[in-house]
């Protein structure tokens, strides 16, 4: 109860105050000094502090108020990634059949991954200095460097081995786990979108005919995540974070966790598993058969892509549904992704996104004590 991932627990990134939206404008505009952006960036994440603080949550984020993208903003700090824009195109889908356009950044591998500088040290240190409960960071696993381009997306000239790339990879990752574990972080997510996409029959197929095959790429993307965690502290706490599309409340992959259960419950070698479960998208609970005892699955039971606060009645029926798989003890609540996994953000307002919190926390309190 009183260690992560907690009983209400959510999975990292808020809407951004207009305020911030502006500067953050305004920056890339030229017109906002980097320091002044930082201050308002400042000023913006004591106040999210406080609002998760406020309504009883325990892992306590910055918001991702400094990104514009949940994974890019971190790739992008890694010697030897570069970022291109515009190459890239995909259509996000909306429960109401609605098509959105999307044109992610696209990273390649163009010399040698190293990490030769802190990535998120200077943004912990802040977020440490100024909450009263557990400061949490949130980081792209390392898979989202290698699923989306593949082979294609890492010059065959640097890294003609791939293993040579992992081994670089997770180098770096450990480089930054440590760092983070010496100014004091004990509660760290990695984000994973990848895991999730091949739960959707349709891109096992598309990734088999690239050349993949999805099972081999379920355990690799778990032996990356291992070897990029195997130094850290016996009590940091590490999560991941499945992710099916988050863009504007829209999404991309659907299917149950069947394909990738198995493999990925008992060969990561984590703490806690974030999974979405709040629409049939995400299938039933019966490959939480396959979760070993000791790690903890936080059910994303309820949907960070509507303002609709969810009947705490039906969260609670849904809480039981899955315990006929997983022990309760190993369950803990949050919604199934971020509020703003880019800059952009959700169809709903912030008073929202706080009421659908508080009622996370008051179901978890009603469930777990």
């Amino acid at each position: 109860m009183t260690t992560p991932p907690f009983k209400a627990d959510h999975v990292g990134s808020f809407l951004r105050p207009d305020r911030l939206q502006t500067a953050r404008a305004q920056f890339a505009d030229g017109k906002l000094p980097a320091e002044e952006l930082r201050a308002v960036e400042d000023e913006c994440i004591r106040e999210v502090v406080r609002r998760q603080e406020d309504v009883g949550l325990k892992g306590i984020t910055d918001g991702e108020f400094r990104r514009t993208y949940f994974h890019v903003d971190f790739l992008e700090n890694l010697d030897g990634v570069d970022v291109t824009y515009g190459e890239f195109k995909t259509h996000f889908r909306k429960d109401s059949g609605e098509e959105v356009g999307f044109a992610p950044p696209t990273m390649h591998v163009n010399d040698k991954i190293v990490h030769s500088t802190p990535i998120q040290g200077a943004d912990f240190d802040f977020l440490k200095s100024i909450v009263t409960q557990t400061p949490k960071v949130t980081i792209p696993a390392p898979s989202m460097l290698h699923f989306r381009g593949g082979r294609g997306a890492i010059s065959e000239s640097v890294y003609p081995d791939l293993e040579a790339f992992y081994d670089d990879l997770t180098a770096a990752y450990r480089d930054e786990v440590r760092d983070l574990a010496d100014r004091g972080c004990r509660y760290l997510q990695m984000d994973d979108t990848n895991l999730a996409y091949l739960c959707d029959p349709e891109i096992r197929e598309r990734t088999a005919k690239r050349g993949d095959d999805p099972d081999d790429l379920t355990r690799l993307y778990c032996r990356l995540v291992n070897d990029a965690i195997k130094d850290r502290p016996s009590d940091m706490v590490i999560s991941v974070h499945l992710c099916r599309g988050n863009f504007k409340s829209a999404w991309v992959a659907s299917g149950g966790y069947e394909p990738v259960a198995e493999i990925l419950f008992n060969e990561m070698a984590i703490d806690g598993f974030f999974l979405e479960y709040d629409d049939e998208r995400s299938g039933d609970f019966a490959p939480l058969r396959h979760m070993p005892k000791g790690k903890t699955v936080v059910l994303g039971l309820m949907s960070s892509k509507s303002g609709t606060v969810e009947p705490a009645d039906l969260v609670k029926k849904r809480i039981d549904e899955a315990a006929q798989f997983v022990d309760l003890d190993q369950c803990a609540l949050s919604h199934q992704c971020g509020f703003s996994s880019t800059a952009h953000g959700n169809d709903l307002t912030e008073d929202d996104q706080w009421r659908k919190l508080e009622r996370c926390v008051e179901v978890a309190n009603a469930v777990w004590g």
